[in-house]
């Protein structure tokens, strides 16, 4: 991989990570386009994903600071519960990773028809949030879990993480402001988690050595393009403008089917 293949797939993973399009839909659609072999880019893939969790954690450093004073002080409050509501929500991609792991590695094949499909799917799902009524609700053990599953869906190359947990959130009547902080924060665990896994696994081989420079400008990219996507997409979701995206994913989305 070169320098410019990691900035161009690295600034897919910062933006479209955050934004409503589906981060892994956009990077099989960009290797496959750059020439680049699916499945042989573990280490890459971790790196750009690593780089996004830093930007999330420093555009809600102070969400975060909060959570955590309150969770060392070892008692029933607002921020014990809701990273139990975190942790609640993780359970449905957990169980995807730990038991399905690899049957979900077998969809990432560069199969632009499926990706395709599931930018559809994602346009679905923004519309049909777009022209929700408003809701005034709390985000309820119930109502993670179900924006949990929203997220296990998302393992679909195409179909969009915060797309569909925004989408879902909405759907269910919680306020646009809780609803982006939740997503946003919710994937803080998975990635993490996945990271570790991998890390720890020995996955990595010979086909993933890439070359130092090539992952430091993915990195680089993928953070600073993270930090713009995220504190723009927050600023949206409270504006009500997703219905734009749903139009950007459908033409993508026919685009990739047609060019399969």
């Amino acid at each position: 991989m070169s320098e410019i293949q990691a900035f161009f797939l690295g600034l897919l993973q910062g933006l479209t990570e955050f934004l409503p399009v589906s981060s892994s839909g956009h990077l099989e659609i960009g290797q496959a386009f750059l020439g680049i072999k699916t499945g042989h880019n573990l280490l890459f893939a971790v790196v750009v994903h690593l780089a996004t969790v830093l930007s999330t954690i420093v555009v809600f450093r102070k969400d975060l600071f909060y959570l955590l004073t309150g969770l060392i002080k070892f008692e029933r409050n607002d921020s014990t519960l809701y990273i139990f509501k975190l942790l609640f929500s993780a359970i449905p991609v957990l169980i995807l990773g730990l038991f399905f792991k690899k049957e979900i590695e077998l969809l990432f094949t560069g199969n632009l028809i499926l990706v395709g499909s599931m930018l559809l799917v994602t346009a679905m799902l923004l519309t049909f949030a777009h022209f929700a009524s408003k809701g005034n609700m709390q985000i309820t053990f119930g109502r993670a879990f179900v924006i949990g599953v929203a997220q296990a869906l998302a393992v679909l190359p195409g179909i969009s993480r915060s797309g569909a947990t925004i989408a879902s959130g909405l759907l269910l009547k919680n306020r646009k402001e809780d609803v982006a902080r939740f997503s946003f924060l919710m994937v803080l665990i998975p990635i993490l988690g996945a990271a570790f896994l991998d890390l720890i696994s020995g996955e990595f081989n010979a086909a993933d050595s890439i070359g130092t420079f090539p992952l430091i400008v993915g990195f680089i990219t993928a953070f600073l393009s993270g930090l713009l996507a995220c504190s723009w997409m927050i600023k949206l979701v409270k504006q009500g403008k997703l219905i734009y995206f749903a139009i950007y994913c459908f033409i993508i989305g026919v685009i990739a089917i047609f060019a399969a």
